[in-house]
């Protein structure tokens, strides 16, 4: 590890604590060259397959995007920010056990209204009327009906 004050190669680890959430570690480590503290953090690097957009186009996967979309269809609802945290999760867990390099959109998109299936039926029904492009109101009672 390289030191941010003097750029000696050489620390010494002094300290290591697992955070509270179990996400990362840190670590306080001292210069062998200027003898100066400092703190690093090690977090797993996780790679998400690509998302395949159904005109073909691949993006990287991007949890603020999917975070927007559960806000956006969860707007105004009795819904809490863990349930969405954990929901979101799931999902993320999910596309990793995957083992796949690209994922279709749609396949991401099912899983989101499955995960709002369970947190509250009004979010469901927004994001699906939007998802499959919904044309008239024959659409929506048909959902509304599965829901029931």
């Amino acid at each position: 590890m390289k030191c941010p004050f003097c750029g000696h190669t050489e620390t010494q680890v002094a300290e290591t604590r697992l955070a509270e959430d179990g996400g990362f570690i840190r670590r306080r480590r001292v210069c062998l060259g200027c003898e100066k503290r400092f703190t690093t953090y090690e977090r797993p690097e996780v790679n998400f397959p690509a998302i395949v957009k159904k005109d073909g186009r691949r993006i990287d996967y991007a949890p603020s995007k999917l975070r927007a979309s559960f806000a956006l269809a969860l707007r105004k609802r009795p819904v809490s920010t863990e349930q969405v945290d954990s929901a979101i999760e799931r999902i993320e867990e999910k596309l990793l056990n995957l083992g796949a390099r690209e994922v279709p959109s749609n396949q991401l998109g099912e899983m989101v209204m499955r995960e709002l299936k369970k947190l509250d039926k009004v979010a469901y029904v927004r994001f699906a009327s939007v998802y499959r492009s919904f044309e008239d109101v024959d659409d929506f009672k048909t959902l509304v009906d599965e829901v029931r």
